[in-house]
């Protein structure tokens, strides 16, 4: 993960032997991947890469692009057929198919050529939630079933948090975090990678005080990120009293924001629908002191 132009998708062309290395070599195993300027034909015989725009030749039935692309035996392309759910689509030409139609069939062709390692650009990027949710079943079908190992690039903080085993953090092109994702996002090493996993609050110690009903030896002038979700009601005269200003409805919970008496700015707090709560109304806030992740 990373922001616009932090080097994720040329890292992923070079792990691919798409893109040249400036310095440095990258290994599968014992076998180096080559760069372009080192072969003829770019791309390693291990490593599929699918692409974010999905490109299918014009022209083609799929039947035809499949068989060209084919290192399979006919059981296991058959396999790779049903997992995909195209079967259905093989007498169709390339530029007969919608959108969600071409990301399986790219899917399938890259399955197809046998990779031990199957590298995906924004795989999810212009598809409705229905076709979202198809692909990422056929993913995750994928990687069990063909015993395929996968590094995903993604801006959605949602989709990786919930489907990486090992979570990279790049800007610029270097590493600012990684490990595994609950980690990431409940201990963020700034405030840049607390934003990209997530909503997040910035408080100073002075309010950390108000809000955890401490009077804990917090480290003045550092930053203090409380999550929403981990913003709690409480009963009145306990934390810090606030008045909601508005309610953002995300379907299965909301966004509040609140304004915070006597503190400049305000705090956004995950509700529930169980809590009916309305704009206007005046409540306290506290959280608990482990809840809160100290910046420098």
């Amino acid at each position: 993960m990373g922001s616009t132009g932090a080097g994720k998708t040329t890292l992923l062309k070079m792990l691919a032997g798409f893109i040249q290395p400036e310095s440095g070599k990258i290994w599968v195993g014992e076998d180096r991947v080559l760069g372009p300027n080192e072969q003829l034909i770019a791309g390693h015989k291990w490593i599929g890469y699918l692409s974010q725009h999905y490109e299918l030749r014009n022209n083609y039935f799929v039947k035809e692009l499949l068989d060209m692309a084919n290192k399979l035996s006919p059981e296991r392309m058959e396999v790779v057929i049903d997992l995909c759910h195209i079967r259905h689509l093989l007498q169709r030409r390339t530029d007969a198919l919608s959108g969600g139609e071409r990301q399986r069939i790219a899917l399938a062709r890259v399955l197809l050529t046998d990779p031990k390692w199957l590298l995906l650009d924004e795989p999810y990027s212009n598809l409705d939630l229905n076709q979202k949710r198809m692909i990422m079943q056929l993913i995750d079908d994928a990687g069990e079933k063909l015993r395929i190992s996968m590094i995903m690039v993604s801006h959605d903080s949602a989709d990786m948090l919930s489907w990486a085993d090992h979570l990279i953090i790049i800007d610029q092109g270097s590493i600012l975090q990684q490990g595994k994702p609950k980690e990431l996002y409940d201990y963020p090493l700034n405030e840049h990678v607390a934003g990209l996993l997530g909503e997040y609050n910035k408080c100073d110690a002075a309010l950390v005080q108000q809000l955890t009903n401490t009077s804990s030896d917090l480290a003045h002038g550092k930053k203090y990120i409380i999550r929403p979700e981990h913003m709690l009601i409480s009963a009145e005269g306990k934390g810090v009293e606030a008045v909601i200003e508005e309610v953002c409805f995300k379907g299965s919970y909301s966004i509040m924001r609140c304004r915070l008496k006597d503190q400049e700015g305000g705090i956004d707090v995950t509700i529930y629908p169980s809590q009916l709560l309305q704009i206007g109304q005046v409540l306290h806030l506290s959280t608990l002191l482990s809840y809160i992740v100290v910046m420098d």
